[in-house]
This record gives C-alpha cells, sequence and structure tokens, in this order.
C-alpha cells in the first residue's frame, strides 16, 4: 500500500523532520500533540493535528490508546514514532498493526528482540558478528555473574538487559564493587524497565562508539556505513561525525558488511542502527546493541550518502522493496552533528527552559539545523532539553570542523543558555581536532574545563 495520511507520534525536532520528508512524498500529515505543545513548530507545519493528553508525557506521548485513538479520528492510515518515547515499543508497533495501521518501523517481534541485550547479543552471536566478552544470557545468580567477572577480568560492565541510552549500567573495578553493584543494579533495572534482568560485559578500555546505519524491506538490508559519536557525556552522544576518521577502508568494510549480515538475519524492516565498541589499539570491533528506529544523529549519514532516511523510511512502510543497492551508497566527504541543548554547560549542564528571543539560523553551503525552534516560542519544561542539531559538510574532517565553529558562531538563540559554548570549546580542542578521543575522553576534559564554558 502506499501511504496517504501519516500520524506523527512524537514532537519537537524529530517531528518537523518527519512531516517535511512526508509532505514532499505528497503523503499528508496529523501531528499528535499534548497540551503543552499546542504552539509547537510540528503542529504549525501540519496538515491536521490533534491533541492526545496532558503535558506529562505518560499520559500523551506515552499513552498508546491516546496515539491509536488520535490515529483512528484523524483517518490516518500509518504512525511514525520517531525516536524516544514509544519508538522502541514492541506493543506500540503491535497495537498500531492490530488496528489495521501501518507502523513506520520493524515489526513488534523485531523490535522484542533487538530490544532485549541478550537476546541481541545471542542474535549477532549467530551472524558471526563479534560481541563484546560477557555473559552469554542473562545471569541471575550473583556466584554465577562473579565467577564469570573474574574469569574475563576486570572492569566488567553490568547492565540491564532491558535497559537502553546508556541507563542501567553500572562499572566494578573490583569484586567488592561487583557484589555491591550487582544488586543495586537489577533493582534499578526492575524500576526503570520493568524487567531486572541483568547481564556482563567486558569493559573496553579507550573504546571508540562506532555504529553503522542499515536500511531493510523485511527480505534485503543494505548499510549507510558508519557514523562516530565517541565524545559522550553521561554515556549520552553530544558530537557525531560521518564516517569515522578512526576506520581504514579495510576495517569499515568489515564492520559494515558484520551489520548488514545481522539487519538480514533478523529479517530487518526500516531504518536502524548496529552499535559497535571499536579498538583501534587493536582493530577489534564489538556488537554492543541494535536501535530499531530513526536516530538523532541521522543527518551526518544523510550528508555523506546523500540519501533520505526518513523518506526511505516512509517508502519501505508503504509497501515498497529496497531501492537502493549497496553498490549505489557511496561515501562523500565529512560531517559533523553538535546538540543543542538548552542547558549551561558552565553549570554541569543546568536545563535553562525559557521563551526564545531572538533566533538567527546558520546558512551557507554545508549548513543544516533541524530545529522546532522559532521567534517567541516558549520552551515547556517538561521535555528533553535538545533543542535542534547543527550539521555541517565539507571535502574532510579537517574543513568540517572549520565551517561548525563558523556556523555555531552565527547561531544566535536568544533567552536561553545553550551547548553552544561547549562545542566551540571542542572544536578548538587539540585531542579532538588529532581525533585522540574516546568514549571516556570527554568526561575527564570536562572535569578540567567545564567551569570556563560559561
Amino acid at each position: 500500500m502506499t501511504i496517504r495520511k501519516l500520524l506523527i507520534a512524537n514532537r519537537g525536532e524529530i517531528a518537523v523532520r518527519i512531516n517535511r520528508a512526508a509532505r514532499e512524498l505528497g503523503i499528508r500529515t496529523v501531528q499528535a500533540y499534548s497540551q503543552a505543545d499546542a504552539d509547537s513548530l510540528a503542529v504549525r507545519l501540519a496538515d491536521e493535528a490533534v491533541e492526545i493528553g496532558p503535558a506529562q508525557a505518560a499520559k500523551s506521548y506515552l499513552n498508546v490508546d491516546a496515539l491509536i485513538a488520535a490515529a483512528r479520528s484523524s483517518g490516518a492510515d500509518a504512525v511514525h514514532p520517531g525516536y524516544g518515547f514509544l519508538a522502541e515499543s514492541a506493543r506500540f508497533a503491535e497495537a498500531v498493526e492490530q488496528a489495521g495501521l501501518v507502523f513506520v518501523g520493524p515489526r513488534g517481534d523485531t523490535i522484542r528482540m533487538m530490544g532485549d541485550k541478550v537476546a541481541a547479543r545471542a542474535a549477532a552471536a549467530a551472524a558471526g558478528v563479534p560481541t563484546v566478552p560477557g555473559s552469554d544470557g542473562r545471569i541471575d545468580s550473583l556466584p554465577d555473574a562473579l565467577k564469570l567477572a573474574e574469569e574475563i577480568g576486570y572492569p566488567v560492565m553490568i547492565k540491564a538487559a532491558a535497559g537502553g541510552g546508556g541507563r542501567g549500567i553500572r562499572i566494578a573495578h573490583d569484586r567488592a564493587e561487583f557484589e555491591r553493584f550487582f544488586q543495586l543494579a537489577g533493582t534499578e533495572a526492575q524500576t526503570a524497565f520493568g524487567d531486572g534482568g541483568l547481564y556482563v560485559e567486558k569493559v573496553i578500555e579507550r573504546a571508540r562508539h562506532v555504529e553503522v546505519q542499515v536500511l531493510g524491506d523485511g527480505t534485503d538490508a543494505v548499510h549507510c556505513f558508519e557514523r562516530e559519536c565517541s565524545l559522550q557525556r553521561r554515556r549520552q552522544k553530544v558530537w557525531e561525525e560521518a564516517p569515522s576518521a578512526a576506520l581504514d577502508a579495510t576495517k569499515r568494510r568489515d564492520l559494515c558488511q558484520s551489520a548488514v549480515a545481522l539487519a538480514r538475519s533478523v529479517g530487518y524492516r526500516g531504518a536502524g542502527t548496529l552499535e559497535y565498541l571499536y579498538d583501534d589499539r587493536t582493530g577489534d570491533f564489538y556488537f554492543i546493541e541494535m536501535n530499531t528506529r530513526i536516530q538523532v544523529e541521522h543527518p551526518v549519514t544523510e550528508f555523506v550518502t546523500g540519501i533520505d532516511l526518513v523518506r526511505e523510511m516512509l517508502l519501505i512502510a508503504g509497501g515498497q522493496p529496497l531501492r537502493l543497492k549497496q553498490e549505489d551508497i557511496a561515501l562523500r566527504g565529512h560531517a559533523i552533528e553538535v546538540r543543542i541543548n538548552a542547558e549551561d554547560p558552565a553549570k554541569d549542564f543546568m536545563p535553562f527552559p525559557g521563551r526564545i528571543g531572538e533566533l538567527a539560523v546558520p546558512g551557507g553551503p554545508g549548513a543544516r539545523f533541524d530545529t522546532m525552534l522559532y521567534a517567541g516560542y516558549q520552551i515547556p519544561p517538561f521535555y528533553d532539553s535538545l533543542l535542534g542539531k547543527l550539521i555541517v559538510w565539507d571535502e574532510d574532517r579537517e574543513h568540517a570542523i572549520d565551517r561548525l565553529k563558523r556556523a555555531l558562531r552565527e547561531l544566535t538563540i536568544g533567552g536561553v543558555k545553550t551547548t553552544v559554548p561547549l562545542h566551540l570549546a571542542l572544536a578548538d580542542d587539540r585531542d579532538v581536532r588529532a581525533n585522540d578521543v574516546h568514549t571516556r575522553w570527554l568526561e575527564r576534559w570536562l572535569e578540567t574545563n567545564g567551569s570556563r564554558l560559561g
């Protein structure tokens, strides 16, 4: 079937992004919104809008019944979940399909399998994809977990089987810490995810975070090369690049082919991302998890491949087979994305909601700003602090960083503190320029430099 009318079951910049892709395909859009988002840019841009409940996400963007009702009442025939909220909820995907609507994403059983970190590791191993040394499955007994930790060697991570986004992780450096954290992690996992299951993995020192974008139609799959997201704060990405400057051509080929093998083995449908840790001292890479949705950082892949990933998601969900063959997809240049949040980086990233005053958006060649802002917009205090994403492209990494600095200086968001000073400082940092970073680098850098980011 071809999608005629799409309910956008999300908010913020990703709702704006989905609206634009749908409109370009001739699909009418219906924006689902909470009472706090009645004045949002996404509501203004959509063909129609339906209120789904109060500001609290649990009563609006996480309310499956309200979203299904909104789709039915508006006559939508498909639902795009964006990222976050219900984007990786197997229950939501199945409820959409049981209502006779198209879910723009993978099937519920695929989301369920790949969302369970233990099942995802097993699927990766079955597809021949290397995984981080650790438990073969959930590990419930402290004595068994201790025995494994001492076999693979400290430090080790204790992770929630149903976790995600860096949540539910504890790192133990010795036996005493392991004994203490194991019980705590189980309790936290049960509270946060409704599932107290745990597993254990070896910590890869000085790892880089590299991830591969895939597209699948349920039968075949292709990759759109990799991104690197090693600059992280509290395991949340703040600066993303494509491609990874740490990989040579051979390693890139091996990594991307492993992602395609796994996507094909699970019959993946839609856009998805396979995340890896990469040890640039040994050249080894290890699968860690799969995100079964579009990701915040997808524009850097769009810049270096020229592919509109959201458009491809909508076409696949509408029943078309993959339009792209692997040989059609090529890398060109280098792209960087930084997340612009309403936070004060000089005060430990304290949230800073407010009313937007002057707004000046960067332009010129190779610059893109995905946002939900407009002058006079009152940022609601109920949601994520992400205001927008600044993405730049140039012929190589060095020029892309220079372009990023220029674009950051052009960006004016009046009325609130933002993370722009952080990104300007990073763009001038010697280690960042030399690409000598890893997933723990930024936390240590902030300990020394954070207070000077005002």
